[in-house]
């Protein structure tokens, strides 16, 4: 997916009705926003990790006129867009970006932006994100300047989106989303096209947790497993029973998903060892699930280890709530695009499905309404498999352009609550 730079549009966008200014801004900014996002794709970085991102993105926004604001850890940053003039108070629209990559090789060869990191990749997106907010920053600061921009505006460039339970929490506890009465964000999405973005009103994604479950006995002979606790025979029966068990107790119209990634007991054929593991995730479409999930565990764990007398404790961890898009929200983003760039291009996927995958962007939706759409970044006739959280993952880098375009419309022609 070399291609050449900037990215020219192509036919999904020919039917497009332009709003000729705006479009011909973030057309000025395209060439810059591509090479950034190629910087930070050959460079990435992990969770809280992520120092030399935050340090290009503050010395971009200072070079802008704007005052970015370095969270605590050091990594990921705030930054305001605030009209003169504006009233005590009003709230802030915010538009949020992840700038955390992923602990895998980057498969690709053939694109002079490959990882120069070994292990490590940007295979979920977040430098386009991270672009896409850039640039919305950079078109804000100039209308501010020129008195198009009616209301104030937060660009939200969040470290550790892959880290479980995830650095919207730090970004909240820095004060991130005090005063914000609307948020947004994109999410790459390899199975739409370049030029459409897919909305569903209510759960986009889900809830994901981790756990690992320690059982222990006293061990012994495999000849007298009678007299001891048959751990092996204790923890298969978990691994097998949990996952339906969980399912049978809980309403099915949430989802609920018990799968199992690790299990690890013993030494020796003739030994019955004195410790196991299991270490999975449960995954829940909807917030009612997700809270019931863990009480309801550990009560079907301590009878399953009754029968076996294994002793145990489960290490539960808190992942994310699922994402659940607010209907007005939903309602802005499409208009928003259909207004930019017109119906005849089915430019808007409506009721896309809901993933089974997790975000953490959640947790902003706990404190202002907002949503998460998804951007299209398939390249029309493309058939290479690019999914996300694989080697091979890329973007169609006219995407940038268009998620620039439909943030900066949302705050320029969106009215004040």
């Amino acid at each position: 997916m070399n291609r050449p730079e900037p990215a020219q549009p192509g036919a999904t966008l020919a039917t497009a009705r332009p709003a000729a200014e705006l479009r011909a801004r973030v057309r000025g900014l395209e060439s810059e926003l591509i090479a950034f996002r190629r910087d930070l794709h050959r460079h990435p970085e992990l969770g809280r990790q992520e120092f030399r991102t935050t340090g290009l993105l503050r010395d971009r926004l200072v070079a802008a006129g704007l005052s970015p604001r370095v969270l605590p850890g050091g990594t990921g940053l705030i930054v305001d867009v605030v009209p003169v003039g504006t009233a005590p108070g009003t709230e802030f629209l915010a538009f949020r970006a992840d700038i955390d990559a992923l602990p895998i090789d980057d498969a690709k060869t053939e694109v002079p932006y490959r990882s120069t990191v070994p292990g490590r990749a940007h295979a979920c997106g977040h430098d386009v994100h991270t672009a896409v907010v850039l640039g919305t920053a950079l078109v804000l600061a100039e209308a501010a300047r020129t008195g198009e921009l009616r209301r104030p505006v937060r660009l939200v460039f969040q470290p550790a989106e892959e880290v479980l339970p995830g650095g919207a929490l730090d970004v909240i506890k820095a004060g991130g989303m005090d005063g914000v009465g609307r948020i947004f964000a994109v999410h790459c999405d390899p199975k739409v096209e370049v030029g459409r973005i897919a909305l569903r009103t209510g759960a986009i994604t889900s809830a994901c947790d981790r756990l690992v479950l320690h059982l222990d006995g006293p061990g012994g002979h495999t000849a007298r497993p009678h007299l001891t606790t048959d751990l092996v025979a204790a923890v298969a029966r978990m691994a097998a029973d949990l996952p339906g068990a969980l399912a049978r107790r809980m309403d099915p119209r949430w989802g609920v998903s018990l799968v199992w990634g690790r299990i690890a007991s013993g030494s020796a054929p003739n030994v019955i060892p004195q410790h196991a593991e299991l270490e999975g995730t449960v995954r829940c479409l909807e917030l009612d699930g997700w809270r019931e999930a863990p009480d309801l565990l550990h009560e079907l764990i301590a009878k399953l280890a009754e029968t076996y007398r294994a002793k145990w404790t489960l290490d539960y961890h808190r992942g994310v709530p699922p994402v659940v898009n607010e209907a007005v929200s939903v309602a802005l983003l499409d208009a928003a695009m259909t207004d930019r760039f017109g119906r005849e291009g089915a430019q808007v996927v409506e009721s896309t499905e809901q993933s089974l995958g997790g975000e953490d962007f959640s947790w902003y939706l706990e404190h202002a309404p907002g949503a998460l759409a998804r951007l299209g970044v398939r390249t029309p006739g493309d058939t290479t498999v690019r999914d996300l959280h694989q080697g091979r993952f890329d973007a169609d880098e006219r995407a940038i352009g268009i998620g620039v375009e439909l943030f900066a419309a949302l705050a320029l022609d969106e009215p004040q609550n």
